[in-house]
């Protein structure tokens, strides 16, 4: 088991090359360790999704257009996030908000080839199924 994902999570992309963190607004109104808890729906970008510095991922346009100037040598672009889908599976088992609620084994994908994860729930008390 772990624990409750909630706001101020830590974050990290696979193609990002500083982590972040996860923001969730209170509009679902439970908290966890006095913080909002998250769902599978907080994939918002810049609401929810901060992001992750620069991208390395050669399907972000900008990363794209700055590493062909640079003759081929790789030009992290900004990181925009572009988030298709939710959070992938969470804890189908126990629901907030009817959706299922968010643990450290849920993944996001962005559209730049990014897969976002979980580093560190932002709570250490209340435990929810893998």
């Amino acid at each position: 088991m772990s624990h409750h994902v909630c706001n101020l999570a830590q974050t990290k992309c696979s193609m990002g090359l500083v982590p972040s963190v996860l923001m969730v607004t209170p509009e679902k109104m439970v908290n966890t360790s006095f913080q909002p808890a998250a769902n599978i729906m907080d994939n918002v970008p810049f609401k929810n999704i901060v992001p992750f510095g620069t991208c390395k991922s050669l399907l972000n346009p900008t990363t794209a257009s700055l590493t062909s100037a640079a003759l081929g040598v790789l030009t992290p672009g900004p990181c925009l996030p572009v988030i298709p889908a939710p959070w992938v599976t969470g804890a189908v088992t126990v629901m907030l908000g009817m959706k299922p609620s968010l643990n450290k084994t849920a993944k996001l994908m962005c559209a730049y080839a990014g897969v976002i994860e979980i580093t560190n729930e932002g709570e250490a008390t209340h435990k929810i199924p893998d």
